[in-house]
């Protein structure tokens, strides 16, 4: 084994995000890990390659009513409404206990309008602790009838262009699978400055009770994350990877460490963990050890041997 140890040591495990390096490529997902306080108690969240936080709206948000969260085979559907306890209150209250720990944060931000995501990034840009934006634009344009800023690349690169502007901190651009051409959202919002993507965001769908006849969300709607999410996710990702030269984040479905290698394969420079942190606290943890035992096995000293390198 070479220098290699039995816990890892002497592999090498950092990736780039634009400017940032993170320690490995295991992050969380927005939404799925909230602000890190309720996993700290299963592990040490230093060991982690960034926490992406729940995401952060210019001011609170109560979210939908219930029912809001609805399993389904293979994955669950969600229609929280991005509730949150807004951007001042996470400065003040949730990032100082995250500055504890030896690991990247990055703000998941969304908006109604253009302006909102605008001032949110210069809000962000320069507070401590804060390393990166996740810009999530699969949010309705009040401003434009409702139309969707992750379906436009027009309207998607602007917000992008308009972020970048804000903060000298790097952009992920988080990309919604709700679209035709995936490929040509990420080009568009790579030209508008993005220093990343990731992707995927949540696919739409419903769920009914057949007996009452009625929607078991009271959104009707909703997103679906988890394990049916993931050969999409997958196809979606790789072909991102051969359209853009910037980093592509890959998520969806992920709950192994053999789910997030074929992500990283396919292209992806890291990956988040989302849906699988509700049924398993430990999972991120678990996917980490996994692809270090794996390079391990494939006498593989660097995660970029790994990165990819699809053979097709």
């Amino acid at each position: 084994m070479g220098l290699r140890k039995e816990n890892g040591e002497g592999l090498k495990l950092d990736v780039s995000i634009g400017s940032l390096t993170l320690k490995n490529p295991v992050m969380t997902a927005s939404g799925t890990f909230g602000y890190g306080e309720e996993y700290a108690q299963f592990f040490d969240l230093s060991r982690l390659g960034a926490v992406v936080v729940k995401g952060l709206s210019l001011l609170p948000r109560m979210g939908n009513r219930p029912p809001r969260i609805v399993e389904t085979p293979c994955g669950m559907l969600n229609a929280i409404g991005l509730q949150n306890v807004g951007v001042e209150t996470f400065i003040d209250e949730k990032l100082p206990f995250l500055r504890q720990f030896d690991v990247k944060v990055i703000a998941n931000i969304f908006g109604e309008s253009v302006e909102e995501y605008q001032k949110l990034s210069g809000i962000l840009s320069g507070v401590d602790g804060v390393h990166a934006l996740e810009v999530n634009i699969s949010c309705p344009n009040v401003k434009k009838g409702g139309v969707v800023f992750g379906t436009d690349p027009e309207v998607a690169a602007l917000v992008t262009r308009k972020v970048a502007a804000e903060t000298d901190i790097p952009v992920i651009v988080k990309l919604s699978p709700n679209v035709t051409d995936i490929a040509l959202m990420a080009r568009a919002v790579e030209e508008a400055g993005a220093d990343a993507v990731s992707l995927i965001n949540t696919l739409t769908g419903m769920a009914i009770d057949s007996e009452s006849r009625r929607p078991l969300l009271a959104n009707i709607t909703g997103g679906l994350s988890g394990p049916a999410l993931k050969p999409v996710a997958l196809r979606m990702v790789w072909q991102v990877a051969h359209a853009v030269r910037i980093p592509v984040i890959g998520t969806g479905g992920i709950t192994s460490f053999q789910d997030a290698l074929e992500f990283l394969i396919a292209g992806a420079a890291a990956v988040q963990v989302g849906t699988a942190n509700f049924v398993n606290p430990l999972a991120t943890m678990e996917i980490l050890d996994g692809i270090k035992d794996y390079m391990e096995r494939h006498d593989i000293m660097d995660i970029h041997d790994v990165i990819n390198s699809l053979r097709a």
